[in-house]
């Protein structure tokens, strides 16, 4: 039987390619909403839940407490999800080159894969229908099947959650919902600090942070973590080391 039981995957940066889009949508939306912020200030929050990350900034700029906040902060999210939402109905999302294969062996091995994300629930479906990677699920974005048409096993979004990452909630709930109690049996995989954090808080037996996503060598080695990995199939390597 598998030591490990459950895969839990980051989706933008991780599965699907992020060529910097999701930060060009963040800085279309600060600029139409007269803020001022750093390109390395957003690149430190992508993985966050996109709300929180406008109520950073939004709270740096001008205090919670003021009149305007709340709605400033909704009307530069509005404008990114607007922004964001139109990108993937327009042009769509693809997977990086081996996370196909990653899914087949997991399948292979009796591991659930779940996706997590920082985005809300609107624009992951959006994006899980371009991929047809919501094939197979129910209602509740689930599968619990390793042998039938479905190509991942569970869906989690920020808006699933009252804590995205860095919280571990997400972890948690993919756990929950595909029937893992124990965190010594989960693998996660992610592209930002946040995902990294959010594995160590979750206690994982193994954090990997993949290189190939929107942030570098320098920006993870600062997080705790357990490899680093260059390419998606590095992971089944890893997963056959973990197995033995």
């Amino acid at each position: 039987m598998s030591k490990l039981k459950l895969a839990v995957l980051d989706m933008a940066g991780t599965t699907v390619q992020d060529h910097r889009e999701v930060e060009k949508c963040f800085f279309d939306a600060i600029t139409a909403t007269q803020l001022d912020i750093t390109p390395s200030k957003i690149n430190s929050m992508m993985g966050w839940s996109k709300i929180l990350v406008f109520e950073t900034i939004w709270k740096e700029a001008i205090g919670e407490n003021h009149p305007s906040f709340h709605d400033k902060v909704k009307e530069s999210y509005d404008y990114f999800c607007n922004t964001l939402e139109s990108h993937y109905e327009t042009v769509g999302a693809k997977p990086y080159d081996g996370v196909l294969e990653v899914f087949e062996f997991c399948k292979s091995q009796n591991i659930k894969i779940a996706l997590t994300t920082g985005f809300y629930r609107k624009v992951t479906d959006i994006i899980l229908a371009k991929l047809g990677w919501d094939k197979g699920l129910d209602s509740q974005y689930l599968s619990l099947d390793n042998t039938g048409q479905n190509i991942i096993n569970c869906s989690i979004s920020s808006s699933d959650v009252i804590n995205g990452r860095p919280a571990p909630e997400m972890i948690q709930l993919a756990m929950k919902k595909c029937q893992v109690a124990d965190p010594k049996q989960v693998i996660n995989l992610g592209d930002t600090p946040s995902d990294l954090q959010s594995a160590a808080s979750a206690q994982v037996l193994y954090s990997v942070g993949s290189l190939y996503g929107t942030h570098n060598e320098s920006e993870l080695i600062p997080f705790a973590h357990d490899r680093l990995i260059h390419q998606p199939t590095d992971l089944i390597g890893l997963i056959q080391e973990l197995n033995r």
